[in-house]
């Protein structure tokens, strides 16, 4: 891509309405744009960071088995009234009424759509285990919506919907998505640690939630610090064997976290006082079981093998897929800009052209941009007729994890340079070494 030809509405002065490091950064990278309080429209460069995410969090569900579907924004009123949550969910929720007086909601969550598709085409014990999954905008009408995409009206988020035939069964759900969960965060390059937490509205007495640790986190967490060292990995997940998935909970599990709601002050002395640790994190996902809470009252019920009509057990499983590109930033960034981990890099490499018109980088630039497509990799190429230090300074705001330099003293050299832009270190090398360098990093991806 050409940034010539891009739409990059950068900004140089920090936004005043701007409170913490990811709004100011993603409203001066010009990835979003505000429409309303708390909704926002997604410039070409956060649309990019978006659907990357995205698309790892499609791939680990249907790694684990789960199904993709869509589901709309707008539901009817009277689900929410079978379930007894529709006058209980408070003011948070957006009430419509269309022009046939039938009421609508604009949908928080789905519960109640999920178990009204399951229960009109599901009826065997045959038919379970089943997992449905769809990512899809919500709205939730925030009193004080703030801090950019961490605490906005309007979100995109993956939830999904898992029936068992019994509490065994859709543990073992539970504990499969807290393994895929695990590891989607991972390939973002965050460390989201799973903390038992509270069920508020969705219900149910299991429910851990994810979070990264961060200043600007709304949730007060207590941990074991040993925990932010426990990683997944490379290492293979069965995802049918249940004693397996349990293991790795357990794993990630058992070191004390927890968030205020669930403090135990006891139980937290137990833990070695030089591993004690009180701070702040940002949800960025949370898992429930919650039993037959909405089957029972929606009649979702399947014969079972003694031919007894039962009501089938159920969990949610929600990311906050708008809210991860906010928590990345927060966890990632400097002075200068955004650091994005190469797993949802909007560009994978930013090739800056430091004497634009002269023949000779011209045509480097261009032989590089070649090599990096026909690997697949797409470049954010600075073609302009811009000093050089306003395009490093371009780069380093939009963050992307690597930079190579073209000019005309080192290519003379027969040089370019690759720069890394997380620890800063630079290292001249051949355009060839670049772009094989380059590949090599993202091959693994």
């Amino acid at each position: 891509m050409r940034l010539s030809r891009y739409f990059l509405p950068v900004l140089r002065e920090n936004p005043s309405e701007a409170q913490i490091v990811s709004h100011r950064l993603m409203l001066r990278a010009g990835m979003i744009r505000q429409q309303a309080a708390g909704i926002y429209s997604w410039l070409p460069l956060g649309y990019r960071v978006l659907r990357r995410i995205e698309e790892i969090v499609h791939q680990e569900q249907v790694r684990a088995g789960h199904i993709p579907m869509l589901m709309p924004t707008l539901q009817p009123a009277d689900l929410w009234r079978e379930s007894g949550r529709y006058d209980d969910y408070g003011e948070e929720m957006l009430r419509i009424r269309d022009r046939q007086k039938r009421d609508l909601l604009y949908g928080p969550t789905n519960e109640e759509m999920i178990t009204d598709i399951f229960r009109a085409h599901v009826g065997s014990y045959r038919d379970l285990p089943l997992t449905l999954y769809h990512i899809q905008w919500k709205f939730r009408d925030e009193i004080r919506p703030r801090f950019g995409v961490m605490r906005g009206r309007e979100f995109l988020m993956k939830d999904g919907y898992n029936f068992d035939i019994d509490k065994e069964a859709s543990l073992h759900a539970y504990n499969r998505h807290m393994v895929s969960y695990l590891r989607t965060y991972e390939r973002m390059g965050l460390t989201a640690i799973p903390m038992r937490a509270a069920s508020g509205p969705i219900g149910g007495d299991n429910t851990h939630e994810f979070l990264v640790l961060a200043a600007t986190g709304e949730s007060e967490v207590y941990y074991d610090d040993r925990v932010q060292d426990l990683r997944l990995g490379s290492r293979a997940i069965d995802y049918d064997d249940r004693a397996a998935v349990a293991g790795v909970c357990e794993e990630f599990t058992t070191l004390y976290a927890r968030t205020g709601e669930t403090h135990d002050a006891g139980l937290f002395e137990t833990v070695p006082e030089a591993h004690r640790k009180v701070g702040r994190g940002i949800e960025v996902g949370q898992i429930f079981y919650f039993s037959t809470k909405y089957s029972e009252p929606m009649g979702a019920v399947v014969v079972n093998d003694k031919g007894e009509r039962v009501p089938v057990h159920m969990g949610s499983h929600g990311i906050g897929v708008s809210r991860l590109v906010g928590a990345i930033i927060e966890a990632s960034h400097d002075e200068r800009g955004i650091i994005w981990p190469e797993g949802v890099t909007p560009f994978p490499v930013g090739l800056v052209n430091l004497k634009q018109g002269d023949g000779a980088t011209d045509a480097a630039c261009a032989a590089i941009e070649g090599a990096l497509a026909a690997k697949g990799l797409e470049v954010l190429y600075d073609d302009r007729d811009e000093r050089a230090g306003a395009k490093f300074a371009t780069m380093d705001l939009i963050g992307l994890p690597w930079r190579i330099t073209v000019g005309p003293r080192g290519l003379a050299a027969g040089k370019v340079e690759l720069t890394s832009r997380r620890t800063g270190a630079a290292e001249e090398m051949t355009p060839e070494e670049a772009v094989a360098r380059i590949g090599a990093i993202y091959a693994g991806l």
